[in-house]
């Protein structure tokens, strides 16, 4: 039978977990700014035409989807009544990790497009680091360049691996 304690702590942790989520998926650039901007006004009238390689729309499409299943997956074990308390702290480890990942790899894309001016894509997988760039140049420098810039983010060796793509 469940308890209101335990009620409250899943009621609160879904809560928790699903603000997380949200404020994972949202946007970086919504977060930095606080800028309101006079629609009316014709100096901030700004045409935005951005285009994304269709390569890259397919991987991010296939990581979300994998990232949710496996969310799914860890909140089934959280709200199991037959869980054991290691099973249960260990989904919920998990699930911080996949968070703190997710976000590791959206900066590195925002660093990529800011320093290279490259759509990238990026996955994280314990000390690999796969990079898809959508260019239809495949220039070796420009490969070592982004890995030494990727790589000064972490303390340890990781494993990159740059691809391009068109």
């Amino acid at each position: 039978m469940v308890n209101k304690k335990n009620l409250w702590f899943l009621t609160l942790f879904s809560l928790i977990l699903v603000l997380s989520v949200y404020y994972i998926t949202m946007p970086s650039e919504s977060l930095f700014t606080n800028k309101t901007v006079d629609a009316s006004d014709p100096e901030n009238e700004v045409v935005v035409n951005i285009e994304e390689s269709e390569v890259l729309t397919a991987l991010r499409v296939e990581a979300d989807d994998q990232m949710l299943e496996e969310l799914q997956e860890l909140k089934t074990v959280l709200t199991s009544i037959e869980s054991t308390i290691d099973e249960k702290n260990n989904a919920y480890e998990k699930m911080k990790l996949l968070n703190i990942t997710r976000g590791e790899e959206e900066n590195l894309e925002t660093k990529i497009l800011e320093e290279f001016k490259l759509k990238a894509f990026v996955k994280i997988d314990g000390d690999q680091i796969r990079i898809v760039i959508a260019s239809s140049d495949h220039d070796e420098t420009l490969a070592n360049n982004i890995m030494r810039s990727v790589q000064s983010n972490y303390d340890t060796k990781m494993y990159i691996s740059v691809k391009f793509q068109s």
